[in-house]
C-alpha cells in the first residue's frame, strides 16, 4: 500500500506560510501517524539580484500587515527589509534542503526557526552565517550545515524543489496537496493559500474517509 502523504508546498520568506504555520504545525500534531508529512520549497522568489524598491517594499509590508491581522501572527514591521535588502528566497530555501540532507526529522522544526527570524526578529536569513546560527539552534552542526549549504547537491536539490512545484501546478504559497494511495496515488489539492486549521481539517477528513478503503 502506497503511504498517505501530505505535501506541504511553501516558502519561508513567503508571509502567508508564516500566518499559516500555526495550522500546518496543529496538522501536523493531530495527524501524526495517520499521513505522513513532507515539505515541498516552491521558490517564492530565488535568483532576485536588484535590491527591493522602496514601493514594492511598502507594497509588501502591507501583506505583512494582513497576515497579522487575518491570523495574529507577530512580526516586527518597523525596519524591516531595509534599504538595499535583497529579497532573494533561494538562499534560505536552500538551507532548508540542507537541513534535509542533515537530518530530515528537523525539517519542518528548522522551516519554522527561519521563518520566526525573519519575521518576528528581522534577521536577515539570506546571509550564510544567519542559517547556520539557525541550524545550530535547532541542533545541528553550523559547521557541517555550511558545508553541506555551499554543495552542488544542495543548490541541485533545491532547484529540483522548485520545478517539482511547478511541475503540480503551484505557483503561490502556501499550498497543501495530498498523494497516494494506490489508486489515489495522484495529487489532491487541499489548500491554495491561507485557510483556517478547521477548514483544512474538515477537507483532510473528507480526503481520508473516501481514500480508508485502501
Amino acid at each position: 500500500m502506497m503511504e498517505k502523504t501530505l505535501w506541504y508546498i511553501a516558502d519561508p520568506m513567503c508571509s502567508w506560510c508564516w500566518g499559516f504555520s500555526p495550522v500546518i504545525e496543529k496538522t501536523r500534531l493531530e495527524y501524526a501517524g495517520k499521513v505522513k508529512f513532507e515539505l515541498l520549497l516552491g521558490g517564492l522568489r530565488p535568483g532576485t539580484k536588484i535590491p527591493l524598491p522602496a514601493a514594492q517594499r511598502e507594497e509588501i509590508l502591507g501583506h505583512w500587515q494582513a497576515v497579522h491581522r487575518t491570523t495574529g501572527q507577530p512580526f516586527r514591521f518597523e525596519g524591516a527589509m531595509p534599504e538595499g535588502f535583497v529579497y532573494d528566497t533561494e538562499a534560505a530555501s536552500r538551507a532548508v534542503v540542507s537541513v534535509s540532507l542533515m537530518d530530515g526529522e528537523m525539517v519542518f522544526p528548522f522551516f519554522r526557526r527561519v521563518q520566526s527570524a525573519f519575521y518576528a526578529e528581522q534577521q536577515n536569513v539570506t546571509v550564510p552565517d544567519v542559517l547556520a546560527r539557525l541550524a545550530g539552534a535547532v541542533g545541528l552542526d553550523e559547521q557541517r550545515f555550511l558545508q553541506v549549504f555551499g554543495s552542488d547537491a544542495a543548490r541541485s536539490r533545491t532547484l529540483e524543489h522548485f520545478q517539482e512545484a511547478r511541475k503540480r501546478g503551484v505557483s503561490g504559497f502556501p499550498a497543501v496537496m495530498m498523494q497516494g494511495p494506490q489508486r489515489y496515488a495522484g495529487y489532491a489539492l487541499l489548500a491554495r493559500g491561507y485557510c483556517p486549521y478547521e477548514t483544512l481539517r474538515s477537507r483532510l477528513d473528507a480526503w481520508l474517509a473516501v481514500t480508508v478503503q485502501d
